[in-house]
């Protein structure tokens, strides 16, 4: 192999090298960020906003509305950032929305977000179990019907998922069973039939 040829195919390995890690890091990126550290190591809200920014709103528990629908997640702030990489994320005691990013989605797929982040309040860093909070919390608090479950299916099977979020199409597969089996457990408990549960009631 000449020199040309070892040079060309050094710069074409580079070239596929770069690509495949910006590739990885619009794929990291297009996931929530849920802090997965000591509760010590945490910031505050004070802290996080003035690390993050001037750009950078607290919205106080129990005044924050979602298209004009209140939505809370018990005494938790919200901390509102156009500037965020994802469109919410969550740190223990608050919660992060990106109101530039979640611009233009629907209504429901907004209130799947932030009760996604929310749930991450509630029972840890398992993305699995923050899809099923979230799915428990619309059909319990009535913001949440089938047309508005396929509009999060589509939001959310374009993810690929990375280390610590299973693929897209695999969660959707997830919150369609679970969201049939509340609603059938609804049905159900008005027929005086007890109905099971997967998830948390909160």
């Amino acid at each position: 192999m000449g020199i040309k040829q070892t040079i060309s195919r050094s710069i074409l390995l580079a070239a596929a090298t770069v690509a495949a890690l910006i590739g990885w890091a619009e794929m990291a990126t297009a996931q929530e960020f849920v802090f997965r550290g000591s509760r010590a190591k945490a910031p505050s809200v004070d802290q996080y906003m003035k690390q993050a920014g001037p750009q950078t709103k607290e919205v106080p528990h129990g005044t924050l509305k979602i298209d004009g629908q209140p939505i809370n997640c018990g005494t938790r702030p919200t901390v509102l950032n156009p500037d965020f990489d994802s469109w919410g994320g969550a740190f223990p005691g608050f919660l992060i929305l990106n109101t530039a990013k979640i611009k233009g989605l629907s209504t429901q797929v907004k209130l799947y977000i932030y009760s996604h982040e929310c749930g991450h309040q509630f029972i840890g860093a398992s993305e699995t179990k923050a899809d099923l909070f979230a799915i428990r919390r619309g059909v319990k608090w009535g913001w949440l019907d089938a047309q508005g479950l396929e509009e999060i299916c589509t939001f959310i099977s374009k993810l690929k998922g990375d280390a610590v979020h299973p693929p897209g199409p695999k969660r959707c597969k997830t919150m369609r069973a679970y969201y049939r089996e509340l609603v059938n457990g609804s049905q159900r408990a008005s027929s005086g039939v007890k109905p099971s549960t997967l998830g948390p009631s909160n």
